[in-house]
């Protein structure tokens, strides 16, 4: 019969399947905004997360770095212009991350504290 300790366990093992680069606001909410479009700009994205043009660079630059977001850059009306796209291991990893994530939320909705 499970225990208590063995829920811990579970939850503690969940804890550690959370990925690290995407426990930032900016990083995670960038994926999960791209997850829901063909590609975004980064005009689009700052907007939406409201980042500045500085800390939202650095953050989707550690998300190219990884792997996880694509990048082309061209020009709009003599402008240029960067669209992000979700690559496929960043589809996979957000995925994983929020099963994690989803998965230590309802054990902690599922404790009876009384």
């Amino acid at each position: 019969m499970p225990g208590p300790n063995d829920a811990l366990k579970r939850t503690g093992e969940r804890l550690n399947e959370l990925n690290p680069l995407l426990q930032h606001r900016t990083r995670l909410g960038a994926l999960v905004l791209l997850s829901d479009a063909d590609a975004l700009s980064f005009s689009r994205l700052k907007n939406l997360l409201k980042e500045t043009d500085g800390n939202l660079g650095a953050h989707l630059r550690k998300l190219e770095e990884a792997g996880y977001v694509g990048v082309k850059k061209e020009f709009v009306d003599r402008k240029p212009v960067s669209w992000y796209t979700l690559s496929d291991s960043g589809l996979k990893v957000l995925r994983k991350h929020l099963q994690a994530l989803g998965d230590v939320i309802s054990a902690v909705n599922g404790r009876d504290k009384t």
